[in-house]
């Protein structure tokens, strides 16, 4: 098993999302709700990963653009 520096993060959730969570504990073959929740955390972290640098790519592109954008005003509308 591998050992991770964990740290304690207290949340609070609605009733009906720890009945769920209880739930998946028991037919899903997590040993717990924490290791549950981590998992979850840990899904939630790479997707969320993957759309911001999709969003830094575009913003790049964008700034890319109107550094061309703003060479081409300079050579060649402005006199």
């Amino acid at each position: 098993m591998v050992e991770y520096d964990l740290e304690k993060v207290t949340i609070r959730l609605p009733s009906r999302y720890v009945r769920a969570l209880d739930f998946l504990v028991k037919v899903d073959d997590f040993p717990s709700r924490s290791e549950a929740i981590r998992a979850a955390i840990r899904d939630f972290v790479y997707d969320r990963v993957e759309v911001v640098m999709d969003k830094v790519k575009k913003m790049e592109e964008a700034e890319k653009t109107l550094a061309s954008m703003e060479i081409f005003e300079e050579q060649y509308l402005k006199k």
